[in-house]
């Protein structure tokens, strides 16, 4: 029994001892890799401080923030899918109209489309309700292009955004 303990007091002792050297082996920077400094930090009097973004810059910044401008549309084409039977189904809904698909009952509230590009995407604002629990499923917007980012969760059926009809 004193080997045992021995052993495995020599064993901690050695995995112990490896762990500190590890961390103070630090590799330095690859020569391409150079540590950035902001300049209005800096001790060196030649440092350059960037210029503040022109209105214009300002501005083309801002709008790539907001995104595409979209036009409304006023209605939408949905595809559902019964995950059990296989059926699809595609419904046009009008903005404000509700369609019942199995179950589920699908609200539609607004449709969006880029303006520059009616046919690249679009955005659905939907509702969609459990008729038999009473409960709601999915509020809020799908999107044509990346139907995996806001989805509806149910065991049973899938309802995704095809486009928007346009005005």
């Amino acid at each position: 029994m004193t080997d045992f303990l021995a052993r495995a007091w020599l064993c901690l002792m050695l995995t112990a001892s490896a762990f500190p050297a590890l961390a103070q082996e630090e590799e330095p920077p690859a020569e391409d890799q150079q540590l950035m400094v902001d300049p209005a930090f800096s001790d060196d009097p030649d440092a350059v401080v960037p210029a503040e973004p022109s209105a214009a810059e300002r501005q083309r910044a801002a709008e790539a923030a907001r995104g595409p401008e979209t036009a409304r549309g006023n209605g939408a084409q949905l595809r559902g899918l019964d995950k059990i039977t296989g059926r699809t189904e595609d419904f046009d809904l009008a903005v404000g109209q509700t369609v019942a698909f199995g179950r589920l009952e699908v609200s539609l509230a607004e449709c969006r489309y880029p303006a520059a590009d009616p046919s690249s995407d679009a955005y659905a604002e939907l509702t969609i309700i459990d008729r038999r629990a009473n409960a709601r499923l999915f509020s809020g917007w799908m999107i044509a292009s990346s139907p995996a980012l806001s989805a509806l969760d149910d065991s049973r059926y899938d309802v995704w955004v095809l486009s928007c009809n346009r005005a």
